[in-house]
């Protein structure tokens, strides 16, 4: 009895003692010794990471560590798909503010002539139109920073005007050649992602959208809902140029189209299950006659969106055969304020139709395929624009489709053959026109108030006055003696749409490119 009573009264320390005994031991023997791991070890420290420790307590100079990460990530990022990207802290912010949809700022649009920021727009309702600054104002100083002496990168430009939201940025301008102080007090600003939204006649209705970003469904709906109290019965949908975004932006928008819980898209990965995505509630135009124009530039959503409405002959295509993008990206944010957008799955139509496109030659390969497709006539004619690799597919309403090639049209348009012309790219693609335009907005804003809308415009309006201007222009670049009466059109319209967007932004614009637009024509015809 006298010994039991004892071995009571150790026993807790005993088995205190073997506990601790236990965590010291268990530690050690996790412990790298000479260089190797020990028993029950577990080495965390990847081969990578042992060099980038090695140069930087060995290397012979000092060097960026943070730098040669991103680096030696961007190579790992290069040997995977295209689209699987690292994002450096410098890059992510206005990555994800391109796909949030807003950013904050001072609510104007600039450009630079002659080494000096010139506003070229005023945010309605925005910090600056708050403010009162006006299309036409030099902005010579942003708080204690002079932006003129030397030429600014947009970038530089656009790191001094923006700032966070409720702070001030004092403005020292150039008015009418006089100089002011403007104290503007920065906001959140939106980035609209549909750029027009209107009626082409008493029942075609045209909506163009330029991205799919956090608020495009809604930016949607707003236009829908607007077209249709004006009589919508038609859609002309426009996705040409439409690089893509969130994916469930395109379905949202899917949904108002098809009825029932019709499948829009699934995706699937081989570290990532199926999981499908169904249209769940009414829609708000099921029934109407729709239209949905893309080229070679329609990507990622845009295809998503255009793949489900073919398969299930909602709507027809018409245009070009998309770019091929059919990976889904997921972003993971890294310790040091990166972030990296990794592939974890495929985009399949409700079909099983893949969209990407083969990238097993390589990026370069990968991305120059675009413009192989202008070299080849893919551009150009019908019968190149046609890819049978072997997975073809059919729908209910017999039409034929492709897959693995992204979404190729129900009805091709090619492009017009004057932008192959080098001097015409030149041209558009160039500061001229949009120079030009800027100088003659100003001086005849008050003639442009005389058209009470786009449409107004298209009719009233002769282009043939800018053209005479532009012609004497000094900086215009151009041997016009060259141009022929095709090209010459095509600048005419261009140098109205851009005066358009002065008056009407960019709705104006795509009003005036549309009145004279083939594939616009084409839609048209299978309309009515």
């Amino acid at each position: 009895m006298m010994g039991n009573k004892k071995l009571q009264v150790w026993l807790p320390l005993i088995f205190s003692f073997i506990l601790i005994a236990g965590m010291f031991l268990g530690y050690e023997l996790s412990k790298p010794a000479g260089g190797k791991n020990r028993f029950f070890s577990s080495n965390t420290r990847s081969t990578l990471q042992e060099a980038l420790d090695l140069i930087k307590l060995k290397y012979v100079d000092s060097v960026n560590i943070d730098s040669l990460e991103g680096k030696a990530i961007q190579e790992m990022m290069n040997e995977l798909d295209p689209h699987s990207v690292y994002l450096p802290p410098v890059d992510l912010k206005e990555a994800n503010e391109d796909l949030a949809g807003n950013f904050e700022g001072i609510g104007v649009e600039f450009n630079v002539f002659s080494d000096t920021v010139n506003v070229v727009y005023v945010i309605l309702n925005g910090p600056s139109d708050k403010a009162g600054l006006q299309i036409g104002d030099k902005i010579i100083k942003v708080n204690d920073s002079l932006l003129s002496g030397r030429a600014f990168s947009i970038d530089e430009i656009k790191n001094y005007i923006r700032g966070p939201r409720g702070s001030k940025a004092v403005l020292q301008i150039l008015r009418n050649g006089k100089q002011q102080t403007v104290t503007v007090t920065r906001g959140t600003i939106p980035v609209p992602s549909v750029d027009a939204a209107y009626m082409i006649d008493k029942t075609t209705g045209y909506i163009k959208l330029n991205k799919f970003t956090e608020n495009s469904f809604e930016e949607f709906m707003q236009a829908m809902e607007a077209l249709k109290k004006r009589g919508l019965q038609s859609l002309v949908f426009d996705l040409e140029g439409n690089g893509g975004g969130f994916m469930n932006e395109a379905v949202d928008m899917a949904d108002e189209f098809l009825d029932g819980d019709k499948l829009v898209v699934y995706t699937q990965g081989i570290n990532s299950k199926k999981r499908e995505y169904r249209c769940k509630r009414p829609g708000i135009f099921e029934t109407g006659k729709l239209v949905v124009l893309v080229d070679e530039f329609s990507a990622s959503a845009s295809e998503v969106l255009a793949g489900a409405l073919q398969d299930w002959c909602r709507a027809k295509i018409i245009g070009r055969r998309t770019f091929g993008k059919g990976l889904v990206q997921e972003q993971y944010p890294l310790g040091d304020g990166s972030a990296i957008r990794l592939t974890v799955a495929r985009y399949y139509t409700p079909l099983g139709r893949s969209i990407q496109r083969s990238y097993q030659k390589g990026r370069k390969i990968y991305m120059d395929e675009i413009l192989q497709r202008h070299s080849n006539g893919e551009l150009l004619f019908a019968d190149s624009n046609k890819i049978n690799n072997g997975k073809i597919f059919i729908t209910n309403c017999r039409d034929t489709v492709y897959g693995g090639e992204g979404i190729m049209p129900n009805v091709f348009v090619p492009i017009d053959s004057s932008f192959y012309e080098q001097k015409l790219n030149a041209l558009i693609a160039g500061s001229s026109l949009n120079n030009y335009i800027y100088n003659y907005y100003l001086r005849h804003s008050q003639k442009m108030e005389q058209y009470n809308s786009p449409s107004d415009y298209v009719k009233r309006f002769n282009a043939g006055e800018l053209w005479d201007g532009f012609i004497k222009y000094p900086a215009a670049a151009i041997d016009f003696k060259s141009i022929n009466s095709k090209e010459k059109e095509l600048i005419q319209l261009r140098l109205k749409a851009l005066l358009a967007r002065y008056r009407w932004r960019s709705e104006g614009f795509y009003q005036v490119l549309n009145s004279d637009d083939p594939v616009i024509q084409k839609a048209l015809e299978l309309i009515k």
